[in-house]
């Protein structure tokens, strides 16, 4: 097992990539990451796809911790600290007491990612989602649902932020995703793979629960207010979930898991 390493000054050299965390998160980490939590930490430990670099563990974290620690390759250092040496480090009191630092994989290209999915794939496009809540909230849906991948244009931030990785539960590690470019690249790298493209608004032509998946099906979600560029609407097939007396305003993470409930739910229903 992993011996873990005291560290009972905040100015410590080898803790330097958790220091002022807050203060990265808006700046950028160099391809790292922080994860933070028991559950996203022990989600973390699954992924092949993401070299775990150190641990920072508050002391009353440890017993709680041993498994993982046991599993964890011997050349990965992890540091511990008391409670006010740990919120000093970080910049603001670190409730949870877990963070680990990892590095990112470089993306694949949208037609690499794609062309590994199977033929009934299910995959989101998000449009201009500049709300890290939002976001995780829709990767826990994907991780939640099964879809294949996630598609992000320019405008939509990073799943790996670490707040958008804490809201997802872990599911922004586990649902591959890349970057398209503009909206209009990213519908057509989908139509590109074969994809059927369903875009959900509320201006939508027919509502989601009358339609069928057949094959490789993208659902495209767009940001809160604006919702998804005119242009993207104009060239793909509109759904929408009608709602009672006009109403029309449904948080987009609200959003994503009751159209992809719908979606997976009559696929399955359909298989029997």
């Amino acid at each position: 097992m992993v011996q873990p390493v005291a560290v009972t000054d905040p100015e410590d050299p080898r803790i330097e990539p958790y220091r002022a965390v807050r203060e990265r998160d808006l700046v950028g980490r160099e391809h790292r990451f922080v994860a933070e939590g028991e559950v996203v930490l022990r989600v973390l430990l699954r992924q092949e796809r993401f070299a775990v670099e150190s641990l920072l563990l508050a002391e009353n974290r440890l017993e709680g911790l041993s498994d993982c620690l046991a599993a964890l390759p011997s050349h990965v250092p992890v540091y511990t600290a008391g409670r006010a040496v740990m919120d000093a480090i970080v910049g603001f009191p670190i409730h949870r007491g877990i963070l680990a630092i990892a590095r990112r994989e470089p993306l694949p290209s949208p037609d690499d990612l794609l062309s590994g999915l199977p033929e009934d794939a299910l995959v989101l496009g998000l449009i201009g989602l500049a709300n890290h809540d939002n976001v995780g909230g829709i990767f826990r849906n994907a991780a939640a649902f099964g879809a294949d991948a996630v598609l992000l244009d320019d405008a939509t931030c990073d799943p790996l932020y670490r707040k958008a990785i804490r809201v997802s539960v872990g599911g922004a590690l586990l649902v591959p995703f890349t970057r398209a470019g503009t909206g209009q690249a990213l519908v057509e790298a989908l139509r590109r793979a074969g994809f059927e493209i369903l875009a959900l608004s509320p201006s939508g032509r027919e509502p989601l629960g009358q339609v069928r998946r057949r094959g490789r099906t993208a659902l495209l979600l767009g940001a809160e207010g604006p919702g998804l560029p005119a242009s993207v609407l104009a060239e793909t097939r509109t759904v929408t979930i009608p709602m009672s007396g006009g109403f029309d305003s449904l948080n987009v993470a609200t959003t994503s898991g009751i159209a992809l409930y719908e979606l997976t739910r009559r696929e399955s229903a359909d298989s029997c």
